[in-house]
């Protein structure tokens, strides 16, 4: 008991000695040992890191689920150890009801069947979001949070000792300088110079006093500046891992990419057999007879409509500005869907403009006599 008293008013005068150094420090009234060049850079680089690290970790999270509640729920989760509860995604929850309606209303009624086309397809993009959830959670955000609970924790921890270390040598540095200029004061005092015995003796006491307090101020300096340059090492090493977290997190990056590069593809890909689909159903009611062309049938024709515009907008993509007539290469074969369309084959060379109004997805293609409308991701537009 005797023992942990000791040690904590031990703790506590060591902690108040550096209060006070860092306080005269900051009020100019003492003097600050300052870090190699090269190691504060590394210091600043290093904190540059963890907070772009931490903007980048925070917003991807709202990316991939803009819902807070849902990432408080997760977080805690994630915090007790926990596997988290599969959650349906959106597109997936829209599906379901869509197939749900369908049986109410009949798979076999134009409006039923409809129903479970879409549906079917909107449950494939929520499939497709929920694996892209997956793989960015475990290929990004877990690196990133990795790296601020694990590493930074650990570089954090060195330079709060290193700062400790630091402080110990500046508060070694003025107990030196104070027991020196004590020693020098003493002997340039009158009393120190007395020739009387009595005096002399006292004087030379005093001075082997003194003498003795410099040689230890002396001491306890070299063995803080042991520990301060050993712990600089220390600290400088780990600091410089940082580039080594910068070639992970840009691996990182490249794999967060790719598994965007591979949603929206899916997302495109499946847009595009939707839209074929709605285009056959139209068709299909298209070529219904008059008498049998009933009510419902008028409803179900200006919802496919309704539906193909729609699922035409949300594949609307970035391309490059088109100006007048421009060549372009066809890239995969292209089968025509209706008259309006043109056919194409892989490899071959069309030229292509826009008219005013026209779906920013489609292109008015020409090849000889023959004209008609061509997607667009079918193409690469040359100069």
């Amino acid at each position: 008991m005797d023992f942990n008293v000791k040690k904590l008013a031990s703790g506590a005068g060591v902690f108040f000695t550096r209060a006070v150094q860092f306080t005269e420090e900051k009020l100019g009234q003492a003097e600050k040992t300052e870090l190699d060049p090269h190691l504060e850079n590394l210091i600043t680089r290093a904190d540059c890191t963890k907070n772009w690290t931490e903007k980048i970790l925070r917003q991807t999270e709202v990316l991939l689920q803009p819902n807070p509640s849902a990432r408080i729920e997760e977080f805690i989760y994630d915090k007790l150890d926990k596997k988290i509860p599969s959650r349906v995604t959106n597109a997936e929850l829209l599906g379901q009801y869509m197939l749900d309606a369908a049986k109410e209303f009949g798979p076999g009624t134009p409006y039923g069947s409809t129903l479970i086309t879409v549906g079917e397809y909107q449950r494939r993009l929520g499939g497709a979001e929920r694996e892209f959830l997956q793989t960015s959670a475990m290929t990004f955000l877990t690196p990133l949070r990795n790296f601020l609970e694990g590493d930074w924790r650990t570089i954090s921890k060195e330079r709060r000792l290193l700062e400790n270390r630091r402080l110990d040598l500046d508060i070694c540095k003025a107990r030196l300088k104070k027991a020196k200029l004590a020693e020098a004061k003493a002997a340039a005092s009158p009393d120190f110079q007395e020739t009387r015995p009595r005096n002399y003796v006292l004087s030379a006491s005093a001075s082997a006093l003194l003498s003795e307090e410099v040689d230890k101020a002396e001491h306890e300096l070299r063995v803080a500046q042991t520990e301060f340059d050993r712990q600089a090492e220390v600290t400088r090493l780990l600091l410089e891992g940082i580039s080594s977290t910068h070639l992970n997190h840009l691996r990182c990056l490249q794999d967060f990419a790719e598994a965007q590069a591979t949603y929206y593809a899916q997302c495109h890909h499946y847009m595009h057999e939707l839209q074929r689909e709605l285009n056959r159903l139209l068709q299909h009611l298209s070529t219904l007879s008059p008498t049998t062309e009933t009510a419902s049938v008028v409803i179900c024709t200006h919802f496919l409509h309704f539906l193909h515009r729609e699922v035409s907008l949300t594949m609307e993509q970035t391309q490059l500005p088109v100006t007048g007539a421009r060549r372009a290469k066809v890239l995969y074969d292209y089968d025509a869907h209706d008259a309006s369309e043109l056919s194409l084959l892989a490899d071959e060379l069309i030229t292509v403009y826009t008219v005013p109004g026209m779906d920013p997805d489609w292109l008015v293609g020409e090849r000889g006599n023959e004209k008609g409308k061509v997607p667009v991701t079918y193409l690469e537009l040359l100069s």
